[in-house]
């Protein structure tokens, strides 16, 4: 948690102001609590009570599945101006996080108490817009995930990894290892090494120590 910053009003005008009016905007300043965190910390883990709805207004978070066995895989990211739909869900039921949050970027957010999500529901017609062009997002994007594990090779589905990360960090140069780029994907470090040497004879990255390099997408 942060303290509240002296220009909040302007930064959720600049995130959220083309979708809220500006009672609302108030409203999320007055009762919202500010996070800044750090990137590759983990702001909400598998089990934890969620304390509200967090509205991203700067950087990324990725958005983690875990199994029984403690393995895990990407679902989606979350960039500025976005909520997560799973933390929606756990909301409005009182129940822990499914997910696990990791931001990507550090990222400044507002964390929006669950009796105000429910009554601004009620209250603002922008406010219910938001939430449920959310959640049909999110939908959209696990649908997304899914096909991508039950249709899609390994290597297609390293080759979007990639290029997501490239246009959610703004930056061509990735500073990631094979084992986590292995973890997100659900594989292991030795077939992601030898994927990535094959996009890396194909032109399409250029491998460094601990990063690597998108050069064609």
């Amino acid at each position: 948690m942060t303290k509240k910053p002296l220009n909040s009003i302007d930064q959720l005008t600049e995130a959220f102001g083309y979708i809220f009016e500006p009672a609302l905007i108030a409203e999320i300043d007055k009762f919202g609590t500010w996070y800044n965190v750090p990137s590759q910390s983990t702001f909400i883990d598998v089990g934890q009570a969620i304390p509200g709805m967090p509205l991203l207004l700067k950087g990324s978070l990725k958005i983690m599945r875990e199994d029984e066995k403690g393995d895990e895989i990407l679902l989606y990211y979350i960039e500025s101006g976005d909520t997560c739909a799973m933390t929606l869900t756990c909301c409005i039921r009182s129940s822990s996080s499914q997910i696990r949050a990791v931001v990507e970027e550090d990222a400044i957010m507002i964390v929006v108490p669950t009796e105000k999500m429910e009554e601004w529901i009620v209250q603002y017609r922008s406010w219910r817009s938001f939430v449920l062009d959310s959640y049909n997002s999110r939908m959209n994007e696990l649908l997304t995930a899914v096909d991508s594990l039950a249709f899609k090779k390994l290597d297609e589905r390293l080759w979007n990894y990639l290029v997501d990360k490239v246009k959610i960090t703004s930056n061509t140069e990735l500073n990631i290892t094979h084992n986590e780029i292995a973890d997100e994907l659900n594989s292991s470090r030795v077939v992601i090494s030898r994927l990535l040497k094959q996009l890396e004879n194909n032109g399409k990255i250029r491998m460094h120590r601990n990063s690597l390099e998108v050069i064609d997408f």
